[in-house]
């Protein structure tokens, strides 16, 4: 039998237990979830747009809300996400203050990448905004692509076999070898109308790639000129990350 904290935090208790309502009972409008948690509208209200934002709910069409992509079952990465995360924050620190964006980390979790670790720019009014804890296709983001283009290939087929219909098996193995060759990949407005996104892997002692960082940013920022610059501060934030994992390993 579980007792009830002596020091309960009542607004965290409300979005805990919306959220396993979300899982368990599936999509509800505001009004439903003020019913069941005996809230106001607008406290529900704004307690579905902290779950929406990390990702534990989203919207669907008809304006209710259901479980989002942390709630739904997902493959676990093999990376060492806690390490990662420990030796690329200074890196992804120098990152944004090379280029004035956002830098992202993220690991492969099956078919789709895991945001782990985001440092926002924080001189810009516009700008991409924190990812940590994100899950999305990896066919679609940079760091994703890049991950994808360094997999063995029976593993990029058994990938490519559970893929969804939309995803043209062919049209992508085009796509990562031309990632391969270049060494980076692009994200243009494909997970998000307005950002996009430039990656690299980062490698471990073997040359594996066992991680990513890509720089996000608003997509009237972006143009070829700016491609090359973001291209070699990423360049360097990885190879940086990748060494000090080869330090802590070995």
């Amino acid at each position: 039998m579980k007792n009830k904290p002596p020091y309960a935090i009542g607004s965290v208790d409300h979005a805990l237990h919306l959220a396993q309502l979300l899982q368990q009972e599936g999509p509800l409008r505001v009004t439903d979830a003020a019913d069941r948690l005996e809230v106001s509208r607008s406290t529900a209200h704004r307690l579905l747009a902290m779950l929406v934002y990390r990702d534990f709910a989203e919207q669907i069409d008809d304006r209710r809300y259901r479980a989002g992509p942390v709630l739904r079952p997902s493959e676990a990465s093999e990376a060492p996400v806690a390490l990662l995360r420990r030796v690329a924050q200074p890196h992804l620190r120098t990152l944004v203050d090379r280029v004035d964006e956002t830098a992202n980390l993220m690991v492969l979790a099956g078919a789709e990448v895991r945001f782990v670790s985001t440092v926002e720019c924080g001189d810009r009014i516009l700008r991409v905004g924190d990812r940590a804890g994100r899950a999305l296709p990896a066919h679609l983001v940079s760091g994703g692509k890049v991950l994808l283009a360094g997999l063995e290939a029976e593993e990029l087929d058994r990938q490519l076999e559970a893929a969804d219909a939309s995803v043209d098996p062919e049209q992508l193995r085009r796509e990562l070898a031309l990632v391969r060759k270049r060494g980076f990949a692009v994200n243009d407005g494909l997970t998000e109308a307005g950002l996009t996104a430039v990656g690299m892997a980062v490698r471990d002692r073997g040359g594996r790639p066992v991680a990513a960082v890509s720089v996000a940013a608003p997509t009237v920022r972006f143009d070829q000129q700016v491609l090359p610059v973001w291209v070699a501060a990423v360049s360097a934030a990885v190879t940086a990350i990748g060494r000090e994992l080869t330090a802590a390993d070995g």
